[in-house]
């Protein structure tokens, strides 16, 4: 049995930023035609208008903070349901994750830590449900968490070691000049390579199980047949619960990395 409908399936039009919000009906007098337009914005010629992705980042923020405040808004009381489900999460980044990788020193950043942590999984989530956007899917997001992250690195060891003896342990004491020619570069280049590959590996994954779902769902229009549809479907559901999954893995990777990345800087000898 072959389908009637006639529409294309634009895969990536639906993952790429957009200046208006898809919303889950259509006007009966066509006031929005099933999208809402947001303002288009310009400063000193520089473009800063609000688009999709950035009001997903709104809503996530805002869904994080009003879930933190009325989970804990009472520390002295035990926990219960998301607010245990919570306390899971954070015990387990700190002992775990934070404490083994830092040291004891780590517990001054794991207010950061554990802010970018649930500020990439509630984005991560957050854009699975319909109508909705990925905003950790726009490279300009992760490239911002990753800059935050470089930021933070760097200042790390500049309060640990000093402003020039941070730059100094970029390479070892004691090699001859022709060396430190060909170190200096590549050690700089590692530097930068670090927040790069945060950034990447984030927006990568987030963008390719989305396609991957749209595909599949797009199949039942692309072939125009219903006979494909059971397995579309099937496959569409199966990796629809894998990026749940993925959600919460690319966040830890990120967080983890980070901490990683903290210490080494915080602390070259070890």
């Amino acid at each position: 049995m072959a389908a009637n409908a006639d529409e294309s399936v634009d895969v990536i039009g639906h993952i790429l930023d957009h200046h208006s919000l898809e919303v889950p009906f259509v006007n009966a007098h066509h006031v929005f035609d099933g999208h809402i337009e947001l303002p288009h914005l310009e400063l000193f010629g520089i473009d800063i208008s609000i688009t999709r992705h950035v009001v997903m980042m709104w809503i996530a923020s805002a869904l994080l903070i009003a879930t933190m405040l009325s989970c804990f808004r009472r520390p002295g009381l035990v926990p219960t349901g998301l607010a245990n489900f919570l306390e899971t999460i954070v015990v387990f980044l700190r002992d775990e994750v934070v404490l083994p990788v830092m040291g004891e020193s780590g517990r001054a950043y794991l207010p950061f830590l554990l802010t970018i942590f649930f500020f990439i999984l509630y984005c991560n989530l957050f854009g699975l449900l319909p109508y909705s956007a990925t905003a950790t899917g726009n490279i300009s997001v992760t490239a911002a968490l990753a800059l935050i992250t470089f930021v933070v690195i760097q200042g790390s060891g500049i309060v640990n070691n000093g402003f020039f003896g941070h730059w100094k342990n970029l390479v070892p004491s004691g090699l001859p000049l022709p060396l430190l020619v060909i170190l200096v570069p590549i050690e700089i280049i590692g530097m930068l390579a670090k927040p790069f590959a945060l950034c990447i590996r984030l927006f990568a994954n987030m963008i390719a199980g989305h396609i991957a779902i749209i595909v599949f769902l797009g199949m039942i229009i692309m072939l125009k047949s219903y006979w494909v549809a059971p397995a579309s479907v099937v496959l569409a559901a199966a990796l629809y619960l894998l990026e749940i999954f993925i959600g919460f893995i690319q966040a830890f990777i990120f967080t983890l990395l980070t901490a990683l990345f903290v210490n080494m800087a915080a602390h070259p000898e070890h």
